[in-house]
C-alpha cells in the first residue's frame, strides 16, 4: 500500500534484517507496516513509535490523537530495537496502566516526572510537563529498576510506621469512647440517683431538722433534771447535817459533835465529788441552723437540675502575673484528729475539704483515713492497711489517696455518713503527692524522684525525672497541685516550688524553704507551706515571687484551701510534742 507523500526506491518486510542501502538505524513504525522504510523523524509518547517526517506532522490532526506527546528528533529514543524489545517485553506492564488521572479522569498515568516528583498522563506531557521543562520518563522504561529497591523498601517501612500510628490513634480513640460512653452512663446513673437523693432529702429535711431539735432540747432537759435533783439532795443532806451541828453545838455535847462533825466533813467531800461529775453550762451547746449551700443555691438560683457537657485537658494561655499579694485569715478553731485515747499520735500528711464541711485526713501514724465533720467535730474512720500520704478530689463523693509503701493509689466513696474502699490503681514507686484535674491525674514520686501524669485507668502519660542535661530534676517533691494550664510541686529537699505544663516541661522555680504542703486559690496563686520557716506563703501562679502571709504557724505540713466556703486547712506535725492538729483559717 502506498502512502501519499512518502517515496522510497525498494520496499522491504518489517520482519527482514536491516542492512540493506535504504536500511535506517531508526526509521518510521508506521510505514514500515506498509512496507516502506523511512528515516524516523520524531517519536509519539502515547503511540511507542517513531515517525517519519510526514507521519509526524500530521500525526495529531486526527481528534483522537490530538493530546499525544510527540519528541522531535533530538529528544527521541536513538536505540529503536532497545525501545521495541522494551516496549514488547513490558506489555504485560503496559497493561496494568489502568490508574487514571486525577486531573485528566478519562486519561490513564503512563509518565512520571522526576523534577515534580507527578505522576502523569499524556494530556499532562503535553500541557504542564513537557520535554523541553522537566524530567520525564515513561513508566514502563523506568518500572523495572524499582524491583527490590531501597525506595522500595524504606517505602515499606514508611507504610508500616503510618500504618501503625494509624492503628494507635484509632486504638486510643476507641479508648477514650469507651471511656466516653462509661463516663455517660456513670453521668446518667448519678444525674438519676441525684435526683432521688434531693426528692428523699426534700421530704425528709424538715423533719430531721425537727427531730435534731428536739432531741437537742431533751438533752439540754434531761442534764437539767439531773443537775437539779442531784443539787437538791445534796442541799437537802448538807442543811440537815448542818442543823444536827448547830444544835450539838449549842448544846455543848462535844462528844456527839465531834462525831458527826467529822461525819459532816466527809459528806461534804463526798458531795464534792458528785458536783464535779454534774454537767455545767459548758456542756450544754447552742446549735444554730446553717442551710446547705448547695441546695440552696438549686432552690433560689437554678433552673435546671445540672448541666451536661464534655470537658478536655488541653493547654489553656498562660495566665496573667498578678504577683505574690498579701491576704487576710482569721484562725477559726482548731480540729484535733485522735479518735481515742488507746490511739497513737495523729501525723495528717494529706487533707482535702469538701464544699459540705467535711475535712478529709491522711493519718500517716494510724494508717488510716478519717472523715471530720467541722462543724459538729464528729469523725468517722477507715483503715487502709498500709500509711497514706495524700489526698485529692475526684468526683463530688469519691477521692484518691496514696499509699508510698504499697506502691498503691487507693480510691474511697464517701457520703454524710459513711466511707467505703473503691478500686486501686497500682503505680511503678513510692507514690506521694497527688491531684486530679479533668480526668488526670499528677503524681509526685520518691526514690527516685519522679512526676508521672496518667488517667484513671494506670495509663501513663507523661513521665519526668531528668533534664535536658540529664541531670534529676526532684529531691523529694513531696506534694503537688494542679490546675487547667500548670502543675505544681514542692520539693521539701531543694527548697523550691517548681512549676510544669501539662507536656511536662518544666517552666519556672520558686525558692522557698523547706515547702511541704501546697494548695491552690481562686485567682491561680498558690499557698505554701514552709516546714523549716513555720510560715506559710502566698506564691504568684507564674513563680515569679513569694510573700509571707502568716507567721508562727506550728510547723504546718498539709494544706487544703476550700474556694466554696473561703476556707484554709493547714495540719501541724511536730514530732516531739506530739500535739498534732489541723488548724482552720478563714479569709477576712
Amino acid at each position: 500500500m502506498d502512502v501519499p507523500g512518502k517515496k522510497a526506491s525498494q520496499k522491504f518486510s518489517s520482519t527482514l534484517s536491516q542492512g540493506g542501502a535504504e536500511d535506517f538505524d531508526i526509521y518510521c513504525e508506521i510505514c514500515d507496516r506498509a512496507d516502506i522504510r523511512l528515516p524516523a523523524f520524531g517519536y509519539c509518547v502515547d503511540c511507542e513509535e517513531h515517525l517519519c517526517q510526514s507521519c509526524f506532522k500530521t500525526h495529531i490532526l486526527p481528534k483522537p490523537l490530538r493530546h499525544h506527546q510527540l519528541l522531535d528528533k533530538d529528544h527521541m529514543p536513538h536505540k529503536q530495537e532497545l525501545q521495541r524489545s522494551s516496549k514488547f517485553t513490558s506489555s504485560s506492564q503496559t497493561g496494568n496502566l489502568t490508574k487514571p488521572c486525577s486531573k485528566h479522569t478519562k486519561e490513564v498515568i503512563k509518565f512520571y516526572c522526576h523534577d515534580h516528583n507527578a505522576l502523569l498522563c499524556s494530556v499532562c506531557v503535553t500541557l504542564e510537563h513537557t520535554p523541553t521543562s522537566c524530567h520525564v520518563d515513561y513508566i514502563p522504561d523506568i518500572s523495572g529498576q524499582i524491583l527490590d529497591s531501597t525506595e522500595f523498601k524504606e517505602t515499606l517501612k514508611d507504610t508500616d510506621k503510618l500504618t501503625n500510628k494509624c492503628s494507635q490513634i484509632t486504638s486510643g480513640l476507641k479508648q477514650r469512647v469507651a471511656k466516653s460512653t462509661t463516663s455517660l452512663k456513670d453521668a446518667i446513673a448519678k444525674i438519676e440517683n441525684y435526683r432521688k437523693k434531693i426528692n428523699k432529702r426534700l421530704d425528709e429535711l424538715e423533719k430531721e431538722v425537727k427531730d435534731a431539735a428536739f432531741t437537742i432540747q431533751h438533752d439540754n432537759n434531761k442534764k437539767l433534771r439531773t443537775t437539779e435533783t442531784t443539787c437538791d439532795d445534796i442541799d437537802k443532806e448538807l442543811q440537815a447535817s448542818a442543823d444536827t451541828l448547830k444544835h450539838l453545838n449549842a448544846n455543848k455535847k462535844t462528844d456527839q459533835l465531834f462525831t458527826e462533825l467529822k461525819i459532816a466533813q466527809q459528806l461534804i467531800q463526798d458531795n464534792n465529788n458528785i458536783i464535779s461529775q454534774l454537767p455545767t453550762i459548758n456542756d450544754i451547746d447552742e446549735y444554730i441552723f446553717e442551710p446547705n449551700q448547695a441546695i440552696k443555691k438549686v432552690i433560689q438560683d437554678e433552673k435546671s437540675l445540672g448541666t451536661l457537657g464534655s470537658k478536655k485537658l488541653k493547654q489553656p494561655a498562660e495566665p496573667k502575673n498578678q504577683g505574690a499579694v498579701a491576704m487576710e485569715l482569721s484562725t477559726h478553731r482548731r480540729i484535733y484528729a485522735k479518735t481515742s485515747s488507746g490511739e497513737k499520735n495523729c501525723w495528717i500528711s494529706g487533707i482535702a475539704v469538701s464544699p459540705q464541711n467535711q475535712l478529709f485526713a491522711a493519718d500517716y501514724y494510724n494508717d488510716s483515713f478519717k472523715m471530720i465533720d467541722i462543724n459538729s467535730g464528729t469523725i468517722k474512720q477507715l483503715k487502709l492497711g498500709s500509711k497514706p500520704w495524700d489526698i485529692t478530689m475526684v468526683t463530688t463523693d469519691s477521692l484518691a489517696v496514696t499509699l508510698p509503701d504499697s506502691k498503691t493509689i487507693q480510691f474511697i466513696s464517701f457520703s454524710p455518713d459513711s466511707l467505703s474502699l473503691k478500686n486501686k490503681l497500682k503505680v511503678d514507686g513510692e507514690c506521694y503527692g497527688i491531684s486530679h484535674h479533668q480526668g488526670k491525674l499528677a503524681v509526685t514520686f520518691a526514690n527516685p524522684g519522679k512526676l508521672q501524669i496518667m488517667d484513671l485507668k494506670e495509663n501513663t502519660e507523661v513521665t519526668v525525672e531528668e533534664d535536658s542535661n540529664g541531670y534529676n530534676i526532684f529531691g523529694k517533691p513531696w506534694y503537688v497541685t494542679t490546675n487547667s494550664h500548670s502543675i505544681y510541686i514542692s520539693d521539701d529537699s531543694n527548697d523550691e516550688v517548681l512549676r510544669f505544663n501539662w507536656q511536662g516541661e518544666m517552666i519556672r522555680a520558686v525558692g522557698i524553704r523547706r515547702p511541704r504542703g501546697i494548695t491552690l486559690l481562686d485567682d491561680g496563686s498558690l499557698l505554701v507551706n514552709g516546714y523549716a520557716t513555720n510560715c506559710i506563703y502566698r506564691v504568684s501562679g507564674e513563680c515569679k515571687d513569694s510573700k509571707i502571709i502568716l507567721k508562727d504557724v506550728d510547723r504546718p505540713y498539709a494544706a487544703c484551701w476550700c474556694a466554696e466556703t473561703s476556707t484554709l486547712c493547714v495540719s501541724s506535725f511536730m514530732e516531739d510534742s506530739g500535739d498534732n492538729y489541723i488548724k482552720v483559717y478563714k479569709m477576712m
